[in-house]
């Protein structure tokens, strides 16, 4: 069995809060399933391209057993065609990704996060930079309770 590797790309503002975090819980999501996926994450804007993730981020996957390393990076259009899904941490992200996407393939690739949550009635994930450590917390949640879909979308690729 050669089947490709599904890839995966989450897509925030800056790279250094949402998007690094969903990338690491999904990817231990992914690990402990043993599927052959591979998570990374970038964001809509450059202004943080090369730092690490947000320390609260950092902080926030660490209390919870999750990995953090992390270099900022940001989304390029010539990317659609690595990726097999994009995901968008908020309806803002999604708006520019499909701005980028030249064809109706690369559109379709774009999905929200939350989506892939049955019980979300808000599909954003809201933003937790100017908040504080429940901020951060929240956005953890938010990001697992997104898993089992995640999952089974690619189980079903």
């Amino acid at each position: 069995m050669s089947a490709m590797t599904y890839r995966i790309t989450f897509v925030c503002t800056g790279n250094i809060c949402r998007s690094p975090m969903a990338e690491h819980v999904v990817r231990r999501h992914f690990a402990e399933e043993g599927l052959d996926v591979e998570v990374d994450s970038s964001g809509t804007d450059g202004w943080h391209v090369g730092d690490p993730a947000d320390h609260r981020t950092v902080r926030t996957l660490s209390r919870h057993g999750y990995t953090s390393a992390h270099t900022a990076r940001r989304f390029s259009p010539s990317w659609f065609a690595r990726y097999d899904l994009v995901v968008a941490l908020d309806q803002g992200h999604a708006k520019a990704l499909r701005s980028l996407a030249s064809t109706p393939e690369e559109r379709e690739k774009i999905r929200l996060l939350r989506s892939f949550d049955p019980q979300a009635a808000d599909l954003d994930v809201p933003d937790p930079y100017y908040g504080g450590d429940a901020d951060f917390e929240e956005c953890l949640e938010l990001i697992e309770a997104a898993v089992p879909g995640i999952l089974a979308e690619v189980r079903g690729a």
